[in-house]
């Protein structure tokens, strides 16, 4: 009010040595209302607007949010400001409060201001047919809504919208002064992790229940770029999960080297997760893309663990299938001796018995006695085997068991553990690529 009333006596103010302000401006504002719109054949006011990007400061993944400093220019025709003359009149821009114009707002903006050094930086000048321009420098914190499901592979299309506050479409009308070629300085811009690949300008109304009011749209398409997130993220993951491939190299019984390698990549994979969501909203309804790659580069490095687990368990329970196959042999070769040694005092006993009698007996020829012996079924048998001992036949059946039950719970039995390693060194890596190629084919191409 004071900027009004100061300016309204300089309008009206008279010195002698002449009029401050020139005659032609003193008659625009002679009668002028500034709170009645123009009226231009009983219609709306025709407004048209165009746009100069100076930068875009920060785009934000958290606050869904981007900070733009823009140049609005905004131009109508008021028939109360037409005058003679064929040069427009450039205007200070403190005498704005003076004039009527529009009540132009920015849709989804969190916060805005109108910059003020040294001067507020406003731009108001009037042509001979009454066509007003005015141009306001903005800076303004707008939201964008964003889809991060194949983040950082992604591309964000943002929008600014102005609208008019308190004119419907009856009264004020809004429009492109040239089109998608309204909106200029985007082609200069250097953003961080961004580059613009596209963007195009459209017209709409906004229904509301007070009525329907003009709105003008811009269109802008973001392409976050990748080389940032592939020398931060994916290198470091890809190569943390060919380390943990270095212990099928290593041999099973270097238990403190595999588990060391084994955990030391599991933990660094963990502190690579944790560090890539910091800078990303927490919200569970975005599995990210980055978020897919971190979890399959922790499940190949984890089953590299569990990889090792498995084949030293193999290399035990081989051993005891062993120990166990070693008992059995050990077992029938007692056996077996326990047999020759009974066959040979058997046939010692029968020695004995027979020379005794021939001691008495009158000597029979010796053809005679060869012809007799084998078909002499009088022939003492051999003694039946010595049973083990007791406490030996219960270790036997234990391991048995062991091993029957081992087998029941599907326990995997291999020949020879170390054979899981070389599986391993072939069905990892080609896994790996396998599950690669179908992960950058799919956030890449669909």
């Amino acid at each position: 009010m004071f900027v009004y009333s100061f300016l309204s006596s300089l309008l009206n103010a008279e010195v002698k040595e002449g009029e401050i302000l020139p005659p032609t401006i003193q008659r625009l504002m002679k009668g002028y209302n500034k709170y009645l719109r123009p009226f231009f054949d009983n219609g709306p006011v025709t407004v048209g607007m165009s746009l100069d990007i100076a930068s875009i400061d920060t785009i934000s993944e958290i606050n869904m949010d981007y900070t733009a400093t823009i140049f609005l220019r905004q131009r109508w025709t008021d028939e109360r400001l037409v005058f003679e003359g064929n040069k427009s009149l450039s205007l200070d821009g403190r005498l704005v409060e003076l004039l009527w114009v529009p009540d132009t707002f920015i849709v989804d903006s969190k916060k805005s201001f109108l910059h003020d050094i040294t001067v507020e930086n406003r731009l108001i000048r009037i042509f001979p047919n009454g066509t007003v321009l005015y141009a306001l420098r903005i800076t303004t914190t707008v939201a964008c809504n964003m889809d991060l499901t194949k983040y950082p592979m992604d591309k964000q299309t943002c929008t600014l919208q102005l609208e008019s506050w308190g004119y419907n479409i009856n009264d004020v009308m809004f429009y492109w002064t040239r089109g998608n070629e309204s909106v200029s300085g985007l082609d200069s811009l250097q953003l961080a992790q961004y580059t613009v690949e596209d963007h195009y300008t459209s017209v709409s109304e906004a229904i509301y229940e007070t009525g329907n009011y003009p709105r003008l749209v811009f269109h802008f398409e973001l392409k976050r770029s990748i080389l940032y997130f592939i020398l931060e993220t994916y290198v470091p993951s890809s190569l943390l999960v060919v380390l943990s491939w270095v212990s099928f190299w290593i041999s099973l019984s270097s238990v403190p080297a595999r588990i060391c390698i084994g955990v030391t990549t599991v933990l660094t994979m963990t502190t690579l997760m944790m560090g890539a969501r910091t800078s990303l909203p927490n919200a569970n309804c975005f599995i990210k893309a980055i978020d897919v790659y971190l979890g399959i580069c922790f499940s190949f490095i984890f089953g590299a663990l569990i990889e090792y687990a498995v084949a030293h368990f193999c290399t035990l329970t081989h051993a005891d299938a062993h120990m166990l196959m070693y008992g059995h042999r050990m077992y029938d070769f007692d056996d077996e001796m326990n047999g020759i040694v009974t066959t040979i005092s058997t046939h010692s006993n029968r020695a004995k018995r027979r020379k005794e009698p021939a001691a008495t007996s009158p000597s029979v020829p010796a053809s005679t006695e060869l012809a007799v012996r084998p078909s002499s079924p009088s022939g003492s048998e051999p003694k039946p085997e010595a049973a083990p001992p007791e406490h030996t036949n219960w270790c036997l059946t234990v391991l048995a068991t062991l091993r029957k039950i081992l087998r029941a719970i599907h326990c995997c039995h291999v020949e020879n553990p170390h054979h899981i390693d070389n599986y391993s060194r072939v069905t990892f890596p080609l896994s790996f690529v396998i599950v690669n190629l179908l992960y950058w084919t799919y956030y890449l191409y669909f």
